[in-house]
């Protein structure tokens, strides 16, 4: 309701007007003015897709212009493209990026509250040392950071790499509880080698339950065998999730990842309040997302906002897609709908 509607009474001698500047000199706003005031639900924000043919050109000359030693990483960072916020990140609740190293480079340890992931798209040869715990880096690998773990990585192969980042950011930024600490690392915690979780269905006996994974890298070879034998869900797609093997929950608190293969079938609607972003790691096809129409192909990067009715379909034989979500947020806050056409969950 706008402040010049006649519904709007005075008080006393004074205008509604004067009323209102009284209230707003003393930081109070009515919230019948408010533009969200019980707005109904007609859909999510916008997707969005970055090109990898022309991201690819944006690495070339980011490794032209800086260092990791005078910028402490060499990133570029995806922004939502309808968002104000200087700070606002790839899409609600999650932030992705571009990093970017070079052989011989490095960068130095340093640890943060965000949880983070990288999803490694070109090159091989990199490490992230996570807890003192070396990650190899090759295509297709998924190595995460969890929130308050120590990382860095080195790269001692030949050619760059080029890796997929997201974190929580925004969500923490919002919540007030981002932290971060500069290296040297101290009070590195001991894990168990990743041998010792490598048998499906079986755990070292008297290993602590922890939650975010021990097992930091997850390798691709492995993750697309898996993805291939899975069943398809209830949207046609097959869909396998990285898990914690202590307690088979997410890998991270707050983030999931999950592969997801399609074929030229295309997917039943499904909607979610949970926001994501896709990496295609192989694979052409179109994704229907709220009122748009992408077509993608490999190593392009979507957005996934929440609220949308999407479906996706491969133009090739198969496609196989990378997602990490702020599903695990949402479900536990027990904020998270779900919806296969019009089967509400």
């Amino acid at each position: 309701m706008s402040a010049n509607s006649p519904a709007m009474q005075s008080v006393g001698d004074k205008s509604y007007e004067e009323v209102r500047r009284g209230w707003n000199a003393a930081h109070v706003r009515p919230l019948w003015e408010s533009t969200v005031a019980h707005r109904a639900n007609e859909g999510g924000p916008k997707a969005h897709l970055w090109q990898w043919s022309q991201l690819r050109g944006f690495i070339d000359e980011a490794m032209k212009v800086t260092t990791p030693a005078a910028v402490e990483r060499r990133v570029l960072s995806l922004i939502e493209p309808e968002s104000t916020n200087p700070a606002s990140g790839t899409t609600t609740n999650l932030s992705a990026a571009l990093q970017v190293l070079l052989p011989g480079e490095s960068a130095r340890p340093h640890r943060h509250t965000m949880n983070a992931i990288r999803f490694v798209i070109e090159g091989k040869g990199a490490q992230t040392i996570v807890d003192g715990k070396p990650c190899l880096m090759e295509e297709g690998d998924l190595v995460i950071t969890p929130g308050w773990t120590w990382h860095e990585h080195v790269h001692k192969g030949t050619g760059p790499i080029v890796w997929m980042d997201a974190l929580d950011a925004p969500l923490h930024r919002y919540l007030g509880t981002d932290m971060f600490e500069p290296g040297p690392a101290h009070d590195v915690p001991d894990y168990a080698d990743d041998a010792a979780y490598a048998v499906p269905n079986i755990l070292p006996e008297g290993g602590a339950e922890l939650s975010f994974s021990p097992v930091f890298r997850y390798p691709w070879a492995q993750a697309a065998a898996a993805v291939e034998a899975a069943p398809k869900g209830r949207d046609g797609a097959r869909r396998v999730r990285y898990v914690n093997p202590t307690n088979g929950g997410s890998a991270m608190p707050l983030m999931d990842c999950y592969l997801m293969q399609i074929d030229r079938t295309e997917t039943i609607p499904f909607r979610t309040t949970s926001n994501a972003v896709c990496h295609v790691v192989e694979g052409n096809g179109t994704s229907r997302i709220g009122n748009e129409t992408i077509s993608w192909g490999p190593k392009d990067i979507i957005s996934l906002p929440h609220g949308n009715w999407m479906t996706h379909r491969a133009e090739t034989d198969k496609a196989i897609l990378f997602l990490v979500t702020d599903r695990d947020t949402l479900k536990r806050l027990d904020l998270l709908r779900e919806q296969y056409g019009n089967d509400p969950r």
